[in-house]
């Protein structure tokens, strides 16, 4: 038998130009690939692998996913299958002297016999690639009367398939980098990175001249990934052209983050989907930047163009064919950090980002429409859409859940916890009926049982994950006795999204229809949503006392009474500053329990510190039993801007917080250094501790961040994954300020002694023990002239003329200003028990 790699072997000399002799492999394979090749005219070489070499056409203009496009494809030599994995430079005056990328591979599917194909001139089949998707042709041409060439020429033709589509700027512009190791093509020449045997690995020399390609200087890392913006439920959409609408998507939210060309892509929570995501990562990848960071949602759409979770969950069983992905906001772009802009600007921004996907996808701008909100949601419920997601415009980008962003539902539907099953009497079927939860309060309730919307996917992928979690006893207290009986009941661990026709007069859901898993949400943040009143709604209300006002549901009395009267603050004035403040506040003080400073006739009459609950509290404070040293305490905690306004109502000038949540106590999430200076101490040398705590967390590792107190000193924050206990939370704290106060014993102090105290600054590391509090970020305190506790960036701190700078009359203003903690809530870091001994 003829050697089907002689031709190759003869044009080549192996010994200077780097490439792979090879050998002829055993056959079978169904690999596909395509290089760029730079040679005297750049290329694009198509390679398919067939009888153990790979089948070779040049194409000058390489492939175009418009099937109008007919695109020359030359039929050259067999090459060796490791020719698949050669990406360097061959040198020049060799033959194909030139830079070659490794552009796109795969796998492809012949359509009908191969042989038969090359021998009609008529070869189909399918491509399972990076970035060329669907079905192609390969035709050949007849020759011209009379023309002689040393090669055939075919014709490369995308034929018609969801994947075909017009080309608003051509693939082969917008895919600039190696589909392996991300490299630009002047990348790799400077590199010179040479084949290895490896399929995955390249192995990198340095350049002749020791100097970076020019592709070196523009590459960026990927950003890290962000905590996600989340949208409050609302009963109407707001009113204004100060609010823009999109509409509200059924899928899994994901945040995507490109850089050095590749892609991530992470859920809420910050878990990398990558693996399930694959057919997105390429396309984000080719994005014409060179880091960006994305928010979106990736879905699956029916033919009427509506989002459906349950087909999304098929797909995904089934390797993610046909998921496109939403892109909606634009966090970052090429190093510059656009969360301060308004959504305006970072929505614009994004267009233009996305301007020339083509229009089969994957990728999509997710538009919107400004003002129009009624209208909106009456025609989304129209065309039987979930509903929409009203943004004010203005907004910059604030991770956690807030009021700028709001969802309006067209019909009834949201996440609860999988709390247990009843048993089915037909063979073969795991369970007849879910039973469901929501964590409200400190304890599970049970919300009802949930028995349609389960096919045989859902059955055999349930029917495992709840025998696994199986427990005797029901982890919801008050499960009823009939439906206790028969039950079986599983750790709440499990989130499941639940379609329903609304509540029963008990709690429950009606007419529930199981949508799909939710991998990407913890148990521990389902609650029943309650749909918030729009921004800004204000009711008088009509009894009697005519000095009572109804404010985002919370009843207040006296709004107008004087709670700092050197500065003419009242009750209604502070809870403006609170709702003006929520999305900044809530994020630090939702969830944990808290101590309050009470002075219900303002700042100058009683005043009082509460750290357990007492009759008389509105219902917007939630109660939560603690263990004791002796029993158990009643505390208290809030869950939205409905507990900041009922905290003003009771007086309370100053919010104190646990250093964990109320999911678990026993697991803290923040540590705080309280620097307390003497009297005589000038706040410039309390500025100057603070950083020297900053550096000295910095080397063992550990982010953290300033805060002025609103009153002396200043609060060095260092939050934390909720990995540790009390105990070394505290040993921690105690050791670093213990350390500090023996190495500068003239400037620190690690004990509470005030006689000790003169010229020095006592660092408190107390508030890190069990049931100890600190002063809330953006509480207000109760001090004559009304400061606040206000977060500051580093650069902030130095500005800083004092503890009390910013004070409740130009709070608000301030925060206009980009959040000085926006990384907060990304971080997670344990610390490094180990590097640290108290002295």
């Amino acid at each position: 038998m003829a050697d089907r790699l002689a031709p190759y072997r003869a044009k080549r000399d192996f010994a200077r130009s780097g490439e792979p002799a090879g050998t002829v492999g055993r056959g079978g394979g169904r690999r596909y690939l395509i290089q760029k090749h730079a040679a005297r005219q750049t290329h694009f070489d198509l390679r398919l692998e067939h009888d153990g070499v790979l089948m070779s056409w040049a194409v000058p203009n390489g492939p175009s996913f418009d099937p109008k496009e007919k695109r020359l494809a030359v039929h050259v030599e067999d090459h060796p299958l490791d020719y698949g994995d050669f990406e360097g430079t061959i040198p020049k005056g060799e033959y194909g002297g030139g830079t070659v990328m490794l552009w796109d591979e795969g796998t492809w599917q012949p359509e009908g016999d191969v042989a038969d194909g090359l021998a009609r001139g008529d070869l189909k089949f399918v491509l399972h690639g990076e970035r060329l998707k669907g079905r192609w042709v390969l035709v050949r041409m007849k020759p011209k009367r009379g023309e002689r060439s040393r090669h055939e020429n075919w014709l490369l033709i995308k034929e018609r398939d969801r994947y075909a589509a017009r080309e608003k700027k051509p693939l082969t512009e917008r895919a600039l980098t190696s589909v392996r190791s991300g490299r630009a093509m002047d990348e790799i020449a400077s590199g010179n990175v040479e084949w290895a045997a490896s399929r995955r690995r390249f192995k990198q020399s340095d350049p002749p001249d020791g100097k970076a390609g020019r592709g070196h200087q523009g590459r960026m890392p990927a950003p890290r990934f962000v905590a996600p913006a989340l949208a409050t439920l609302a009963e109407a959409p707001p009113i204004g052209d100060d609010w823009l609408h999109e509409i509200k998507l059924d899928g899994y939210r994901l945040m995507a983050a490109v850089g050095a060309g590749s892609a991530t892509v992470y859920t809420r929570t910050g878990l990398d989907w990558s693996a399930r995501f694959r057919g997105l990562l390429r396309p984000l990848a080719d994005l014409p930047c060179r880091a960006a960071l994305i928010d979106g949602e990736a879905v699956m759409v029916d033919r009427q163009g509506r989002s459906d979770f349950g087909a999304l969950q098929d797909a995904l069983a089934e390797a993610g064919e046909g998921i496109i992905y939403y892109a909606f906001d634009l966090l970052w772009l090429d190093g510059e950090d656009l969360r301060k802009q308004p959504l305006t600007v970072r929505k614009q921004r994004l267009a233009m980002l996305f301007a020339d996907e083509p229009d089969a996808g994957p990728l999509f701008y997710h538009d919107h429409v400004v003002g129009h909100g009624r209208q909106t949601f009456e025609q989304a419920c129209a065309l039987q859409l979930e509903g929409i997601v009203s943004k004010r415009a203005a907004a910059p980008y604030r991770s956690g859940r807030g009021k700028s962003w709001l969802k309006v539902k067209c019909a009834m539907g949201q996440e609860f916890i999988i709390i247990g099953w009843q048993p089915s009497t037909v063979k073969g079927r795991p369970f007849s009926s879910l039973l469901v939860a929501t964590r409200d309060e400190d304890r599970l309730t049970y919300r009802g049982r949930v028995g349609s919307g389960f096919g045989e996917r859902e059955l055999a992928e349930l029917g495992p994950e709840l025998k696994k979690r199986a427990v005797t006893k029901p982890v919801a207290a008050d499960v009823p006795a009939d439906i206790r009986r028969r039950a079986k009941f599983v750790r709440p661990e499990l989130v499941a999204e639940i379609a329903f026709r609304g509540w029963t007069d008990d709690g429950y859901v009606r007419q529930a229809a199981f949508q799909g898993l939710r991998r990407d949400r913890k148990a521990r943040g389902v609650v029943r949503e309650v749909p918030a009143d729009p921004p800004g709604v204000v009711t008088i209300d009509t009894g009697e006392d005519a000095d009572t006002v109804v404010i985002g549901g919370v009843r207040v009395t006296h709004p107008d009474r004087v709670f700092f009267p050197g500065r003419d603050i009242t009750k209604r004035t502070l809870i403006d500053y609170y709702l003006a403040a929520a999305d900044r506040i809530l994020p630090h003080v939702a969830g944990r329990p808290l101590s309050l400073v009470r002075f219900p006739d303002g700042f100058g009459g009683d005043g009082f510190f509460q750290k357990h609950a007492s009759p008389g509290f509105p219902d917007a404070f939630k109660p939560i039993s603690i263990r004791e040293k002796e029993g158990r305490g009643e505390y208290l905690y809030i869950e939205d801007e409905r507990g900041l306004i009922a905290a003003v109502q009771m007086g309370a000038l100053e919010l104190h917080v646990w250093g964990a949540h109320v999911d678990d106590v026993e697991r803290p999430d923040r540590l705080v250094f309280d620097f307390d200076p003497d009297e005589t101490v000038d706040f410039a040398t309390v500025k100057d501790c603070a950083l020297e705590m900053r550096d000295r967390l910095a080397a063992l590792g550990l982010v953290s961040f300033a805060m002025a107190t609103g009153g002396k000193g200043i609060h060095v924050v260092v939050p934390l994954a909720r990995h540790h206990g009390w105990d070394d939370v505290k040993a921690f704290a105690e050791a670093m300020a213990r350390t500090l106060a023996a190495e500068k014993p003239e400037r620190y102090l690690a004990e509470a002694s005030k006689e000790r105290r003169r010229g020095r600054i006592f660092i408190d590391w107390l508030r890190n023990g069990r049931g100890a509090t600190a002063i809330a970020p953006y509480s207000t305190r109760a001090r004559a002239d009304a400061p606040v506790a206000w977060p500051l960036s580093w650069r902030g701190l130095a500005r800083l003329r004092s503890a009390h700078a910013v004070t409740v009359a130009d709070a608000v203003a301030l925060l206009r200003a980009a959040d000085p903690w926006q990384e907060y809530f990304a971080v997670e870091q344990i610390l490094p028990l180990d590097r640290l001994t108290a002295k």
